[in-house]
């Protein structure tokens, strides 16, 4: 009986938690390529694991030239990020050549909502890579 107790217990006390977010979410800057009037053209792969496809995901971005300044402040939408595929996103920098950007800073998530569901915390499922010359961090 004194056994029974505590999993009782721990079974009440778990059963009011949130379930565990699974799954992963990815995004890499591929490449940064100079676009029409000069202005730096990045592409964005967005890889949902998640288990559910993403109707809203804001990003808000730092550019940081090559001394380490913030040279801009952008909000991109990367929306929709479909369920268990890869997604291509083209995003213009104006006033910043590319090879002046040394680092793209992910200095805060402005949404992020699964389709038919609530706001939920993509830091926690994040990660970042880029196989371009500017990093990208958070």
């Amino acid at each position: 009986m004194k056994r029974l107790i505590p999993a009782v217990l721990a079974g009440v006390l778990s059963a009011g938690t949130a379930p565990a977010q699974t799954g992963n979410l990815t995004v890499e800057l591929n490449k940064l390529e100079v676009g029409e009037g000069g202005t730096c053209r990045a592409f964005f792969l967005f890889r949902n694991d998640l288990g559910r496809t993403l109707e809203a995901f804001e990003l808000s971005l730092a550019i940081l030239d090559r001394q380490g300044i913030i040279d801009q402040l952008l909000t991109v939408d990367a929306a929709p990020l479909p369920l268990e595929r890869t997604t291509l996103k083209l995003f213009e920098f104006p006033g910043i050549a590319c090879d002046g950007i040394s680092e793209i800073l992910l200095h805060d998530i402005a949404a992020c909502r699964p389709q038919n569901g609530e706001d939920m915390d993509c830091f926690a499922v994040l990660s970042l890579q880029s196989r371009a010359a500017a990093a990208l961090v958070k």
